[in-house]
């Protein structure tokens, strides 16, 4: 049993290296934010598995290591932007990614990671439809510099001005107000 048991730790954390492997390989070719259909397919490829179990709250465990917080992150909150990519299956697992995200800014999981990952820490509060995350997102994003707290402050306005993302509302069933088309058709944020 004890074997056994050291096996499954060592699947787990042999999984968050790979995840946040392959995530930092990404990031140096500027793929992290871009919207390329290969690129979400690898990604889904790689990884739906290991999502699907995160999502199920078999991996909880990871959070007690910076890279294992950061891996849970990745998987709950960016994960689902790529691999679901148009359907409302993006935002399935943001409760989960809002709660590992507390989590391991609370134990100071954040400052350990190299800095151009650190961001990760903060998405998760920023892509929330609730004011409250989106103060959170502004200050951790404070901690990163003026680009990234400019990106989120323009989230929190988004939210403040119509209490959720209007580039959402096809994919989540809502109807969009006539104020809410306006600023999708003038250039606002879609995501």
């Amino acid at each position: 049993m004890i074997a056994r048991r050291r096996i499954e730790v060592r699947a787990s954390d042999d999984g968050a290296s790979a995840v946040i492997g392959f995530w930092s390989e990404a990031g140096t070719r500027g793929q992290w934010f871009d919207q390329d259909p290969a690129f979400d397919a690898a990604f889904r490829r790689r990884f739906l598995d290991l999502h699907m179990e995160v999502a199920a709250r078999r991996h909880d465990g990871w959070a007690e290591t910076a890279e294992g917080a950061l891996a849970l992150l990745v998987l709950t909150d960016q994960f689902p932007r790529n691999a679901f990519r148009g359907t409302a299956h993006m935002y399935a697992t943001d409760p989960l990614a809002r709660l590992h995200a507390r989590q391991a800014v609370e134990a100071g999981h954040m400052e350990r990671v190299e800095p151009a990952l650190r961001l990760f820490f903060c998405l998760p509060f920023a892509h929330s439809e609730d004011i409250a995350d989106q103060d959170i997102s502004v200050a951790l994003n404070a901690r990163l510099g003026p680009t990234w707290l400019e990106h989120a402050e323009g989230h929190r306005d988004i939210i403040r001005r119509f209490g959720r993302f209007p580039h959402r509302n096809p994919m989540l069933g809502r109807a969009t107000t006539p104020e809410e088309k306006r600023f999708l058709e003038t250039g606002g944020f879609r995501g």
